[in-house]
């Protein structure tokens, strides 16, 4: 499998939509936990496509953008729906209502070591060499180091809601790798997510149907729906935009990267508009985030080898 030329050494324009994702996707997680107070995991994912699906379609009608007809790119939709949205969103949701907010954060970056693994295999064009791996595993080191020793300890670490959110991780690897055919097809971003939205919203409306209780929105009160609509709006529908556009430019494995800033992104937000105090471990924690980062990138790597030779 193989899509269409990328630039495995980001720039400034595909480092921009990194941590602009990245800050996206990092509310996501409290947006999620405010809206678990009121609403099941399958409500909430459900409430969050469906809303997502409803305002890329207005952009994507009111923009006169043509809609795909072939069956080729509503498989590629129903798949990405599966596996980018349905399954991550589902089991990450889940785990979270048995696992510190702390722990999830640090689960969810196994993302990048999963794609390392699933885009060397697949992918002419990223395959796997020692250096990606390492700096994987040196930016997961340094989420843990961010996060915290106390995220690990208490009644947030149960095993398998852990391995549910592991699940996601892997589920979102496969999705990044997968949607390296979407720029080979031709696809304008905002109408491939807006189709993937518009399938995994009917799976999770059926899926709502048979085992939940629909009902639930009519008596829930403003905090869960402002929570459901930021998720749906920032989190979903602009982040996806983002992130097509991040993987048809740099790749698979440099876009899963972002799941490595998220924790950043929130503890660095929390310090501007929350007056939350930063710790020394975490400065640690993001220093070792960047030299990670910088080892995967390789332009830092080379540079210093081209010196020294």
């Amino acid at each position: 499998m193989s899509g269409s030329a990328i630039n495995p050494r980001m720039g400034i324009g595909e480092w921009a939509m990194l941590i602009g994702l990245s800050i996206l996707w990092g509310g996501s997680f409290f947006f999620v936990e405010i809206a678990l107070g009121e609403w099941s995991p399958l409500l909430i994912v459900a409430m969050r496509v469906g809303l997502a699906a409803v305002v890329l379609w207005g952009i994507v009608l009111i923009a006169r953008w043509p809609i795909p007809r072939s069956g080729a790119a509503w498989l590629v939709f129903l798949v990405l729906g599966l596996v980018n949205n349905v399954v991550p969103f589902v089991l990450i949701a889940w785990g979270q209502q048995s696992v510190a907010s702390g722990l999830a954060a640090i689960l969810n970056a196994s993302a990048p070591i999963f794609t390392v693994i699933v885009a060397g295999l697949a992918l002419r064009d990223e395959r796997m060499t020692i250096t990606r791996l390492a700096g994987a595993l040196l930016g997961l080191a340094g989420v843990a180091i961010l996060i915290g020793p106390e995220a690990m300890n208490g009644p947030g670490t149960n095993l398998i809601a852990s391995c549910a959110i592991l699940g996601g991780a892997l589920s979102y690897a496969v999705a990044g790798v997968y949607a390296r055919r979407l720029p080979a097809m031709g696809l304008n971003p905002i109408v491939a997510s807006a189709g993937q939205l518009l399938m995994s919203a009917l799976i999770m409306v059926l899926l709502v149907a048979v085992f939940d209780e629909p009902a639930a929105v009519l008596t829930t009160g403003p905090e869960a729906w402002t929570a459901v609509v930021a998720l749906a709006v920032l989190s979903t529908s602009l982040a996806y935009v983002l992130y097509f556009r991040l993987i048809a430019s740099a790749g698979a494995t440099n876009a899963i990267l972002v799941t490595l800033l998220i924790p950043v992104t929130a503890i660095l937000l929390g310090w501007l508009f929350l007056d939350e105090r930063l710790a020394a471990f975490q400065f640690l924690g993001m220093a070792v985030i960047a030299a990670g980062l910088l080892v995967i990138d390789g332009r830092l790597l080379s540079r210093l080898k081209a010196e020294s030779g």
